[in-house]
């Protein structure tokens, strides 16, 4: 028998007498009732407290003396109950797994392994408009006697998924375009968007606006309809495009791929995947991030890719030449293996006269034991007669890769290795017509940053982009997870890299970038590969231009307000408009309105030129966000033209006057 701690055992002896001499925690039965004594242990109840203070043993196992008080230990006792039956063990912790547990049983198996950060339970609604993230604003310094432009970084907006339910279905409301163009041969007004026979929208499109409400605004055309989602996001280093509020950048920036990723598993086909380029600045975090969206089962590889070679001599540890690139699948993707023509060279071996090649019939590698298919272990006749069963590498019962019966004599080749027969599949040259490469995980050939800047400055002349990534990268990855025809969405498109690509692997694409120069680079960019431009990949895909694409702007309800502050003529028609803005349009959070409006009445406002005072005016308006929702089309306050009626409608599918 084994020794018990007499110390525990007589603890719990003590406890359960001084329990039992309180009627209300027992049953009619003498049973102490558990829950109920937890209860009490909650509130503090001086029915459980003053037997347990009076005795000297449970005084000193369960209250902590603080200054003259003594603090009852509310968790240690519940938990002390909890497990007084295992209280003949020195710990309560023998038999189980190693891992993280909650209560009695592993966090692993209940499910509830989660990422935990600020504002996860909202929607991260700020987005820049210029890419440093900071607003300008006006300050009138006495000293100098003149007003002095300064910055200072955008305030994030946070809505709270349950609080702010009006706000987020608001914002997330299919939003109306602007200014759509059609760019092929030549440039044209787009009145109308081509489609195919089940009503799903052809048209390549480039849409400019917020990211997070552009996806919502795909959903009701193309939810489970994209085959390939890639991205390049910003990683959060704090010298990228990812200039939010430093007080929880590194949260604000889960909030911010959350809200996203959320939408783009939604648009994604059951058998498409999603790729995230990033570095190992929040690798880790976005990994746990995207297990909890798309789920562990579906996490698919960590691709290394390698950004560059050589350099970085000035870092303070290693010198970093990689990226990562998440991959996961949505439910049923496959791989796009790579095929190539093989080669008699490739053949090393001489069966039968033939050029060949042997493969164990034998499984080894992933699932090799008789237990991972118990239909492929049986016994086959060696050539001295005698049975022989599959065996697994460490010497377990194997299984057969693949049925031997259903190999003739010339497919089936014994070889005698340390005295013991092994079987081998024959593979001969002559009835090989290609040869399956399996991707690897690590991409060395695949292009580099400094490619990737070179195809820029090729087509530009110049420098217009930090950071592009190569052709061949997005190329490879479009080669291993789509087919022509298919749809593949970045809604980080920065300098348009997958956009080309995928013009030119006639791939159809939606690309989504908010910053201004979506109209200086990414859409020059493609109109030069529509020109037929021979950089990046354009001659392994003899590329010679063509096709077009559709650009779309999300319709921004603060552009009329623009237009009537530029067509101003005086100080006095400036003025005239200053409380139609403050009612009608959307003002900067920062604005104070009465001090404005007293300013505009002051000498020294008047002294400026009116295009100085125009763009104070502008600065009042808030450019970044609030962008008319589809529904809202025919309000007279939202500056949308006929055509951009018309377009909205169209896009949506909607009649005429209808609702979105």
């Amino acid at each position: 028998m084994p020794v018990q701690p007499p110390e525990t055992n007589a603890l719990k002896s003590k406890i359960e007498e001084l329990l039992a001499s309180v009627p209300e925690f027992t049953d009619g039965k003498g049973q102490l009732k558990i829950n109920v004594i937890k209860d009490y242990a909650d509130r503090g109840d001086v029915k459980l407290l003053e037997p347990l203070l009076k005795n000297p043993e449970t005084k000193r196992a369960f209250f902590m003396p603080v200054l003259d008080s003594f603090v009852f230990n509310t968790v240690g006792f519940k938990e002390f109950l909890e497990y007084s039956g295992a209280c003949n063990s020195y710990s309560k912790y023998l038999g189980k797994r190693i891992g993280l547990y909650m209560g009695d049983s592993s966090l692993a198996d209940r499910g509830e392994v989660v990422l935990n950060f600020p504002f996860k339970d909202c929607v991260l609604e700020g987005g820049q408009r210029k890419e440093d993230g900071k607003d300008t604003y006006f300050e009138y310094e006495q000293k100098q006697g003149k007003y002095k432009e300064k910055q200072a970084k955008r305030r994030e907006v946070f809505y709270n998924e349950l609080l702010a339910r009006d706000e987020i279905d608001s914002l997330f409301g299919p939003k109306a375009f602007r200014n759509a163009k059609r760019y092929g041969d030549m440039v044209t007004e787009c009145e109308k968007l081509n489609r195919s026979p089940d009503g799903t929208i052809r048209d390549n499109l480039i849409i400019k606006g917020n990211n997070l409400l552009a996806l919502h605004s795909l959903k009701p055309q193309f939810a489970g309809k994209v085959k390939l989602v890639y991205i390049d996001p910003p990683y959060n280093t704090g010298s990228d495009s990812f200039a939010y509020n430093d007080s929880f950048t590194h949260s604000s920036w889960l909030t911010f791929m959350k809200n996203r990723l959320e939408v783009a598993r939604e648009l994604l086909r059951e058998d498409g995947a999603i790729f995230v380029q990033c570095d190992d600045n929040e690798q880790a975090y976005l990994k746990v991030l995207m297990d909890s969206i798309f789920g562990r089962d579906n996490f698919v590889a960590n691709i290394i890719w390698r950004k560059k070679s050589g350099g970085g001599q000035d870092s303070e540890f290693f010198a970093v030449e990689h990226e990562n690139i998440l991959v996961y699948k949505r439910i049923e993707w496959k791989l796009i293996d790579a095929i190539k023509d093989v080669e008699e060279t490739d053949f090393s071996k001489n069966i039968n006269g033939k050029p060949a090649n042997l493969m164990k019939l034998e499984k080894w590698g992933t699932s090799p034991y008789r237990e991972d298919r118990p239909s492929l272990y049986y016994a086959i006749k060696d050539p001295d007669g005698k049975d022989f069963f599959p065996k697994a590498p460490d010497g377990r019962d194997g299984r057969w890769r693949k049925k031997p019966e259903n190999l003739d004599e010339n497919h089936i080749h014994w070889e005698k290795r340390d005295g013991k027969w092994k079987p081998y599949e024959v593979l001969y040259y002559e009835e090989a017509d290609k040869k399956t490469l399996k991707d690897r995980s690590i991409w060395i050939d695949f292009g580099n940053n400094t490619e990737g800047a070179n195809e820029m400055k090729n087509l530009f002349g110049t420098k217009v982009f930090n950071n592009p990534k190569p052709e061949n990268l997005i190329c490879h990855i479009l080669e291993i997870s789509t087919k022509p025809g298919d749809i593949v969405l970045d809604y980080h498109l920065g300098s348009g890299t997958t956009a080309a690509v995928a013009h030119k692997m006639q791939r159809q694409y939606i690309g989504v970038e908010q910053m201004d120069y979506i109209e200086s680079v990414t859409v020059e960019r493609l109109k030069k590969v529509i020109a037929g431009e021979q950089g990046g990949i354009s001659k392994a895909q003899d590329w010679q231009g063509g096709c077009s694409f559709v650009y779309l702007e999300l319709a921004e309800r603060n552009e009329t307000a623009l237009r009537r502050i530029s067509a101003c003529k005086t100080l006095a028609e400036l003025a005239s408009l200053f409380d139609e803005l403050c009612a009608k349009y959307f003002l900067h959070y920062n604005v104070r309105v009465k001090d404005f409006r007293a300013e505009i009445e002051t000498e020294r406002f008047k002294a400026l030129s009116l295009t100085e005072q125009k763009e104070m005016f502008s600065r009042m308006l808030d450019l970044n966000q609030l962008y008319v929702n589809a529904d809202d089309r025919y309000d007279k306050n939202s500056g949308l033209s006929a055509d951009d009626i018309a377009i909205t409608e169209d896009f949506y599918q909607i009649a005429r006057n209808g609702e979105c």
